[in-house]
């Protein structure tokens, strides 16, 4: 078991690198590298198709050079693109939004592919907006540089950065800000080792939803912070970022069917408390 996590910036793109560790006695990759932000990666494709692309292709070949044949792929719901329905599942329409969305999408498409031709098995899962802190306290880093609203918050609250800035406040939603899908990484954790059991036992690929099942809007999230912490974080409204849609939520039925998969630290309250226990003392 290999997390391409370990790999400094750059030696991703090396194949060479990546095969010296990728030996025989490993029989399953967890590939979760990639950049992330969807309005970044509109204004900044070329380093999203070398990171993303470039990157997961020369790990797939540094796979199937050493006869390594599983791989759990940190896929994303970016790949379906604005919802034609909700909830989202597996079998909506594949229209991403935004360049990141494009990558796992092709990334996906490159893993059937590699099924198809070398006898891959993968489970790509397509998360919704993953976030929290580990329940357990084992994590005790910040993110650095976040995009995402959740870290985002804990920034403003905590005094790193000095407000929250929404992205557009007139989406058709019942309070005008998006709605989205968070999930607790410790759910997601749980996920990954039953996708990697599913692909060990069942010997046959699988793509996936990793979500709760509802939705939360940023103004919801940004008040429910407000509540626990005790502090009134400064806010602010600015114009719509470019490929966000304005709702997204999981189906995730299939994903309890074939996996077993449930949610346990997905609750609002214990996503903002996790990430609280550890900003709150920077």
């Amino acid at each position: 078991l290999v997390s391409t996590a370990q790999f400094v910036e750059g030696d991703i793109l090396d194949t060479t690198a990546l095969s010296k560790v990728m030996t025989s006695d490993i029989d399953t990759v967890f590939h979760f590298a990639a950049f992330k932000a969807a309005g970044e990666s509109m204004v900044n494709p070329e380093k999203y198709a070398l990171n993303n692309l470039s990157g997961t292709i020369n790990i797939i070949n540094a796979m199937s050079k050493n006869n390594i044949d599983k791989i759990v792929f940190s896929s994303s719901a970016a790949v379906y693109g604005t919802p034609q329905y909700l909830p989202l599942d597996e079998t909506h329409p594949l229209e991403p939004d935004n360049f990141y969305g494009f990558t796992k999408l092709e990334i996906e498409r490159l893993l059937q592919w590699y099924e198809r031709l070398r006898g891959l098995r993968y489970a790509a899962l397509r998360y919704f907006n993953a976030t929290g802190y580990d329940v357990k306290g084992r994590v005790t880093g910040l993110e650095q540089n976040p995009a995402n609203l959740l870290p985002i918050i804990m920034e403003a609250a905590c005094g790193i950065r000095e407000k929250l800035v929404i992205f557009g406040d007139d989406y058709d939603t019942p309070d005008g800000t998006c709605i989205r899908d968070y999930i607790h990484v410790n759910d997601l954790a749980k996920g990954h080792l039953q996708a990697l059991s599913y692909l060990s036992e069942k010997g046959k690929s699988i793509t996936i939803n990793l979500g709760v099942g509802r939705g939360y809007s940023v103004k919801e999230v940004y008040q429910r912070a407000c509540d626990v912490t005790g502090i009134k974080i400064l806010m602010e409204h600015g114009s719509r970022r470019p490929g966000d849609p304005a709702t997204m939520f999981a189906a995730p039925h299939l994903a309890r069917a074939k996996l077993g998969f449930t949610t346990k630290h997905s609750d609002l309250e214990t996503l903002i408390d996790s990430m609280w226990s550890r900003y709150k003392s920077f």
